[in-house]
């Protein structure tokens, strides 16, 4: 068990001061936070694959502490894993300071020594961000500065190593980024109805030697780069009702796991076109990854230690079979296409009826790039043509329609329909389409009590195959209702049940109480084995059975 005593001393003496202060009074300063819990106890469970856990009770813990002083602040994370939550890295297991920085923010500039979060346009070569639900946490531990010579004009420079669960991980990221703003600077375009924004960020990593054999001979090893770059450029430009933004990143040779030791440059493009008008929105947006995972640790393979993010053009869906079957950002290559429409029939029209109707079209097609093998580990990899596809990876496309049958009733009726290939995933087998349907109706009973039910279908050509022991397949059914009583609890009961061609019950019953700041939440029921996944970016979450329950506050 990994626990950092070198800083608990001081992490309990904020959070004292904290609180016997009632958060005010060190130093004249300000001294805020917050708290989160999740526990839970799981049992095994045969039929849904949920293993027996030897210790019961699983806790993820944390506390984030944060004190300003006019321009000046200082904060600390504590986190304890006794032990890691089903689903998170055995490597959190422990308790400690995972997160602590000094800071000061002026009108020209900013400067932050310790861990940071940071981020280089979209994030296609920087991205330095936390996911507390996922365990992710590639925080750089360094320093970060922010430099805002002129209005409209912003420079940021870092340094540092990222977090690697208790450690950190051996190789140097370093970064220069700048953006200026024309409307801002040119005195001219102040006025102009043409909004104007460039900019422009190059990142390199160092990562000492190591000695790889090549594959074919062992006796040669590869000759890795120890210094690896990647660039950016980028523009938003706004006129009227219509958007474009547009980025491209390119990288250098980075042999790695992720792409079996090959000497491919890396490469990632996208583009998103709006337009708005009141009662109605379109965009459409495309993108082209080809080798661009870069971490700062060749050898790892993990969710761990990625620099930069590539982000998902697929709907982020909330209902549960719709996003049953999520989709994972693939960085070693994949096409993507996706376009979404929002419009509002005018309140008084035959299909708008006294309230008006929302509809909420989506669609979104990813597949993997054209490739042409010439080599293994220790050469280019492979030739692709730029504008060629390849598999089909996934395919999603999605009608919503929202309306209000009275002032107390509001229905959102859904259907959806999604191609997946398993193959991204690595499993075996083909290719599944599947048909989901969803009501979601809302009856406001009162001020303070509100009445939710939904009912989800989703018919699907997949079986579930033990070998593959895949258990989203076969035909499922869902029902849930919820209460929302007093403003302050809820209780929701639900249960999915694949009743053809499918595996699994899985029910849960959850209530909670909300009191100012402070939310308590208890739960009990089974849980599927699955993908948790969040803006492309997913963790694997295991079968589980029992209880789980959360507690946060804020201070």
């Amino acid at each position: 068990m990994k626990i950092n005593y070198k800083h608990i001393p001081l992490f309990a003496l904020l959070l004292g001061t904290a609180f016997c202060g009632n958060a005010q009074g060190i130093m004249g300063g300000h001294v805020t936070g917050n708290i989160q819990l999740d526990g839970q106890i799981s049992r095994e469970d045969s039929i849904i694959g949920a293993q027996d856990v030897p210790e019961k009770l699983l806790l993820n813990t944390r506390a984030d502490i944060l004190y300003t002083n006019g321009d000046f602040s200082a904060g600390l994370r504590f986190e304890a894993y006794q032990n890691p939550m089903l689903g998170f890295n055995e490597k959190y297991k422990g308790q400690g300071i995972a997160n602590y920085f000094v800071s000061y923010n002026g009108e020209k500039l900013s400067v932050t020594a310790g861990n940071f979060y940071e981020q280089f346009g979209s994030g296609m070569i920087l991205r330095a961000y936390e996911d507390r639900y996922l365990g992710l946490d590639n925080s750089l531990l360094g320093l970060n500065v922010t430099l805002r010579p002129f209005n409209g004009v912003t420079i940021k420079a870092l340094a540092g190593k990222q977090r690697y669960y208790w450690e950190y991980g051996d190789g140097i990221v370093r970064g220069i980024d700048g953006e200026i703003n024309l409307n801002s600077v040119i005195k001219s375009m102040a006025e102009s109805k043409l909004r104007a924004t460039f900019g422009a960020g190059f990142v390199s990593k160092y990562e000492n030697d190591q000695t790889i054999a090549y594959p074919s001979n062992p006796s040669y090893r590869l000759n890795l780069p120890l210094n690896v770059g990647a660039a950016s450029a980028r523009m938003d430009l706004a006129y009227g009702n219509w958007g474009l933004q547009a980025e491209y990143a390119h990288k250098g040779q980075d042999p790695s796991i992720m792409n079996d030791y090959i000497y491919r440059d890396g490469e990632a493009f996208m583009v998103n076109a709006t337009y708005s008008q009141k009662g109605f929105s379109a965009n459409i947006q495309a993108k082209r990854v080809d080798n661009m995972s870069f971490k700062s640790v060749r050898s790892e393979s993990g969710e761990m230690l990625y620099i930069n993010y590539i982000p998902a053009i697929t709907k982020q869906h909330t209902y549960a079979f719709l996003s049953m079957y999520p989709y994972a950002t693939q960085t070693t290559g994949e096409m993507g296409l996706q376009g979404d429409v929002m419009y509002k029939i005018k309140k008084g029209t035959f299909l708008g009826g006294k309230y008006g109707t929302d509809i909420h079209l989506n669609g979104s097609v990813i597949t993997g790039i054209d490739t042409n093998r010439i080599g293994g580990a220790g050469t280019y990899g492979y030739e692709s043509s730029w504008l060629k596809t390849g598999d089909l990876y996934y395919g999603d496309a999605s009608v919503e329609i929202a309306k209000k049958l009275s002032s107390a009733l509001k229905l959102t009726a859904t259907y959806g329909y999604q191609i997946f290939n398993p193959i991204f995933e690595g499993h075996p087998g083909n290719i599944h389409h599947n048909n989901i349907v969803v009501a979601d109706l809302t009856w406001k009973v009162n001020k303070k009590n509100v009445l939710r039910f939904e009912a989800e279908w989703m018919g699907s050509d997949s079986k579930y195959d033990p070998n593959v022991d895949d258990k989203r397949c076969g035909d499922w059914i869902m029902g849930l209702v919820e209460y929302n009583f007093t403003s302050a609890w809820f209780v929701s009961v639900s249960d999915q049940y694949a009743y053809n061609d499918g595996i699994g019950n899985y029910y849960n019953v959850s209530m909670g109480y909300n009191h100012g700041a402070t939310r308590i939440q208890l739960g009990y029921g089974k849980q599927r084995e699955g993908l948790l996944c969040i803006g492309g970016v997913c963790r694997q979450v295991p079968a589980s059975n029992g209880l789980t329950f959360s507690l946060t506050t804020s201070f």
